[in-house]
């Protein structure tokens, strides 16, 4: 073997072996998320109560109830911005979800917490969420394609669009198409 090739062999065996661990963690706090997403200019938090039809509505979509009786949400002339969390395997993955007169603007993976399915996180996947719509009560209009090994991270994004979806739909932007009173 040639001097400094057997080094570089080892050093590649490595990276490969830890990229599932360096896959793990925030890549993007929710606030630049919020930041990024209204242009430095953040709307106030607002909040939706989780009514007894939209709590039935979301435990369809998640399997499980939503767990809050409010959520926070920014939102400003029909445009809205969700941070939700999905359990993956094990753990949860935190989104940032953008819904834009109803239709998906963009998906983010903002912390990911889980050792494998990290993929999701990237924009081939994400970007397939773009322009998506519910179909019905709390279907998307669209298939959204797997990633092989990622399949439990694929269906907490999927679910938590679909959520956003629902939740924007409920949302006071949603329904004047502005900020609401007060």
């Amino acid at each position: 073997m040639k001097p400094g090739c057997r080094e570089l062999l080892y050093g590649c065996l490595l990276l490969a072996a830890l990229t599932p661990a360096h896959a793990r963690g925030t890549y993007q706090t929710p606030e630049a998320f919020i930041d990024e997403v209204f242009g430095g200019a953040r709307p106030a938090p607002r909040k939706i109560w989780i009514k007894a039809e939209l709590a039935d509505a979301a435990r369809a979509i998640l399997g499980h109830d939503l767990g809050v009786l409010r959520l926070s949400y920014w939102g400003a002339a029909g445009r809205t911005a969700w941070i939700l969390d999905d359990i993956g395997k094990d753990q949860p993955i935190t989104a940032g979800i953008v819904v834009n007169n109803g239709a998906i603007e963009s998906v983010r993976v903002l912390i990911f917490r889980e050792t494998r399915g990290w993929e999701v996180r990237y924009p081939f996947f994400t970007d397939q969420f773009k322009g998506a719509t519910l179909r019905g009560k709390d279907q998307l209009d669209r298939g959204i394609d797997g990633i092989s090994g990622a399949t439990l991270s694929v269906g907490a994004l999927t679910r938590m669009a679909r959520l956003a979806l629902l939740l924007h739909a409920h949302s006071a932007d949603a329904q004047t198409g502005d900020a609401p009173p007060g």
